[in-house]
């Protein structure tokens, strides 16, 4: 009979704080705990949760991914978990009911997930990664488990949550099935029996809830690592649902682009979480920072350490070419003007005096005149939303969207 040989586990202090504390947020319940159980080579099973709201993974989702990764390395067990059920009812957020999705909806965005997460974490080999969906027990409770589970929270545990919070300050309404998602999501936790959980910071709250049902119906300890965001210059966080998504189905070239017109502010941010570069390099470049060095140098080592991480060398030195062919060419100025989006083009092209008149800028976007400069993406709606990046309206008129 055939046995499989078990994954050693590295009890490496340095990488052990390394993956503790890097691009770290928060840890419950406390660092020490997690550290305790790693050191004495203990095998343990960390999951990420990802719900397909949208037909591609981002470089938001990445943070985690990394970190999970991370984890496979030392020799630990490792969960991608696809919400696929959960993704049909919405996790709620601070302003509004999410619309729910339909299956054939949330089947559709989830089709590319594995193969884009199989460039950061290994699904094959000795200890692969497993590749679960929750649907496979929430989709299987009756009426009376969702009772019993619900029995497990109380309302005043839910009225914490920030967004929940936020609505009742601002007399907006709060729907009963927004409260059963961080029940429906904690869950997964007790169904996959796990050790810990590693997710972004705003999901806090549900791997916190999945750590007191696993407590409750299990008598085990969850532990939960909370990761930085990366956030735009605005606080909010780079993602779908915000516009200014950069997503992992982009060419290597749209990518380096989309970095290229990322704020200065999220240079030290983006290289301590979304790059491999040493804390002695992220320490060199808050320096230089400080000390004058042009931003745009250090944007370009960003988005080609970025790119190649995604796609690799080669294709990364190639996307730097074409940026820097693009930009050499001297048709886009030194001293362009930023200004903030989040508002329709239209809207941003008068208040910028960029045209006349309404009318003016629709005929250049008719006119196709209106593109992003790294990628040639042309903009079609003058009420498109603007996000982020160098723009050319006309001929001689240029904006920086950040």
């Amino acid at each position: 009979m055939f046995f499989q040989k078990k994954p050693h586990i590295n009890t490496d202090e340095q990488k052990i704080e390394q993956f503790l504390t890097r691009g770290v947020e928060a840890v419950f319940p406390n660092k020490a705990f997690i550290q305790s159980k790693m050191k004495k080579g203990e095998s343990l099973t960390l999951y990420l949760g990802i719900d397909p709201t949208g037909p591609t993974l981002h470089i938001g989702h990445l943070v985690p991914i990394r970190k999970l990764s991370e984890f496979q390395k030392l020799g630990h067990q490792i969960i991608f978990l696809v919400g696929d059920f959960t993704a049909t009812i919405g996790d709620p957020d601070k302003t509004s009911v999410r619309k729910p999705l339909t299956r054939d909806e949330v089947l559709s965005n989830l089709k590319e997930y594995k193969k884009q997460a199989s460039r950061f974490i290994d699904f094959t080999g000795a200890n692969k990664a497993l590749f679960r969906f929750n649907s496979e027990w929430l989709s299987k409770m009756n009426f009376k488990d969702v009772l019993d589970l619900a029995a497990l929270m109380t309302v005043d545990q839910m009225l914490k949550r920030d967004m929940f919070k936020k609505r009742i300050a601002e007399e907006k309404p709060i729907h009963i099935h927004e409260f059963m998602y961080p029940l429906m999501q904690g869950y997964d936790s007790v169904a996959l029996d796990v050790d810990g959980e590693v997710g972004g910071n705003d999901q806090t709250f549900n791997m916190l809830a999945g750590r007191d049902l696993l407590k409750q119906i299990k008598n085990k300890e969850k532990f939960v690592i909370a990761m930085k965001l990366l956030t735009d210059p605005t606080g909010k966080k780079m993602g779908k649902s915000e516009g200014n998504m950069v997503a992992l189905n982009q060419t290597p070239e749209d990518m380096f682009g989309k970095v290229m017109s990322w704020s200065d502010g999220m240079i030290v941010p983006a290289f301590e979480i979304v790059t491999d570069v040493s804390i002695d390099t992220l320490q060199d470049i808050k320096h230089k920072l400080v000390g004058g060095e042009n931003p745009k140098n250090l944007k370009i080592k960003l988005a080609s350490e970025i790119v190649t991480l995604c796609f690799g060398e080669k294709e990364s030195e190639q996307a730097r070419h074409a940026f820097e062919q693009t930009f050499s060419k001297g048709e886009v100025p030194e001293d362009i003007e930023e200004v903030s989006g989040g508002k329709a083009w239209i809207d941003v092209a008068i208040e910028q005096s960029l045209v006349e008149s309404k009318g003016e800028f629709r005929r250049l976007i008719e006119g196709g005149a209106v593109s992003e400069m790294t990628t040639g993406e042309k903009i079609t709606d003058p009420n498109t939303v603007a996000v982020t990046g160098v723009y050319k309206i006309g001929k001689r008129r240029f904006i920086k969207i950040i």
